[in-house]
């Protein structure tokens, strides 16, 4: 193994640890269904590195991603699918195709000439993927929600099916939120979930009108409420006082003060 580069030597790997008869039980029996959380999760905590700015940590946590595509791959080669060498060559050839102002001898005027042509492309391996002219059709459904209804948004945008500004947009927050109170005063379950849906949806898109990426902002949102909640948590635990017990309005006061604080 001692000739053998680095990427070469994670595929042996893989390949010991599935083979059928003296590798691992675990991994034998894995499946493309069973890894993909698994290939989800480390795409999330690579994106956690780099928010937390650890450069050793995402050196590992990429090392986790790529032993992911490793793993795919190895099952379809087992499989008679295609292999690691095919995934490369075909990221490679896409992005080559994607980038003919790099790779051929094509000029834009501007960065926006650039970005029309780059859906043009998209839009044609689309339907040459999916044999269909519609625009939706590969946004993948298991995208986190915020990011499928960017993703959404954006496509539609694309051909000129979206607010102008997003002064337009919150008029609509207005409206959605309107339409919840009034979902609300009716009891219906069914109706109070459509309509938060909506407004859900409204937000993603105020979200990208303002160039703001609506999964980290909620993910921002949540770690402010982790912070205050702690915050709470810590100052009614040097009094002794217990939060089951604590009155809301205590509770609401130690929340100003953690927010003051910041």
């Amino acid at each position: 193994m001692t000739n053998e580069t680095p990427l070469q030597k994670l595929r042996a790997i893989m390949e010991r640890l599935r083979d059928p008869n003296t590798g691992c039980p675990w991994d034998i029996e894995q499946t493309f269904e069973t890894v993909a959380p698994y290939t989800i999760e480390e795409a999330y905590e690579v994106d956690d590195a780099i928010r937390r700015g650890d450069m050793d940590d995402l050196k590992n946590e990429l090392g986790d991603l790529l032993l992911q595509v490793v793993f795919h791959s190895r099952m379809a080669e087992e499989a008679g699918l295609f292999d690691l060498d095919d995934v490369a060559e075909a990221i490679s050839s896409k992005m080559v195709s994607r980038h003919p102002h790099v790779f051929a001898n094509k000029s834009y005027d501007d960065a926006e000439a650039q970005t029309l042509d780059w859906e043009r492309l998209k839009a044609a391996e689309r339907k040459q993927k999916t044999g269909s002219d519609g625009l939706l059709d590969d946004v993948p459904l298991a995208l986190p929600g915020l990011k499928r209804a960017h993703k959404l948004q954006k496509r539609a945008a694309t051909v000129g099916f979206d607010w102008p500004d997003p002064a337009r947009v919150l008029e609509k927050v207005d409206e959605e939120t309107a339409e919840v109170r009034e979902a609300i005063d009716t009891g219906d379950r069914d109706k109070i979930e459509d309509e938060i849906g909506d407004l859900l949806f409204v937000c993603a898109n105020l979200a990208r009108k303002t160039k703001v990426d609506s999964e980290a902002a909620l993910r921002r949102a949540n770690a402010k409420f982790e912070r205050r909640f702690r915050y709470i948590e810590a100052t009614l635990k040097a009094r002794n006082e217990d939060i089951a017990t604590t009155h809301l309005d205590e509770m609401e006061a130690l929340w100003n003060e953690a927010k003051l604080q910041e």
